[in-house]
């Protein structure tokens, strides 16, 4: 697939980085959706979805689906990071603080930075909302693999 060939690099990336996203089988099925994603900064959503309940008394979310929204918008940063000029990546290491069980009904945002990128490694802080953005859902540091590559470019 070849992109605009007006477009630049960090369009590139981000471009490459949201269809490698959007193509992984569970993030679809957990109905993850990537609402930006530029310059090293991931937000990625996930509704409420009754399917995705771990414990059917209280109607939550189970703790499973947040951590894989947590690590797909972390892998998602690091792939549109400037820096990066990853082709792929993988998760390392990723250290999950849950604060607290997501509201019923409500969407969990979850927001990604990749703060610092090596020649090997990206490190990412995310954090995880419902519709109250005071007090966290969850909280994730990371550590991800860069596989370096060339970006595609389009040529008209």
């Amino acid at each position: 697939m070849t992109g605009d060939p007006t477009e630049t690099q960090a369009e590139t990336q981000g471009r490459i980085a949201r269809q490698f996203i959007e193509a992984i089988p569970h993030s679809r099925d957990l109905g993850m959706r990537i609402e930006v994603l530029v310059g090293g900064r991931c937000t990625a959503s996930m509704p409420w979805d009754a399917r995705l309940v771990g414990d059917p008394a209280t109607g939550v979310i189970h703790g499973g689906a947040v951590s894989a929204l947590l690590d797909t918008t972390s892998g998602a940063a690091v792939l549109s990071h400037p820096e990066a000029m990853a082709a792929a990546t993988a998760t390392l290491d990723l250290r999950i603080d849950y604060m607290r069980p997501a509201t019923p009904g409500q969407t969990i945002v979850a927001e990604a930075e990749c703060y610092h990128v090596t020649r090997s490694v990206a490190f990412v802080r995310t954090q995880a909302f419902d519709d109250d953005r005071a007090r966290p859902v969850a909280a994730a540091t990371g550590a991800f693999t860069l596989e370096r590559g060339t970006l595609e470019r389009g040529r008209g």
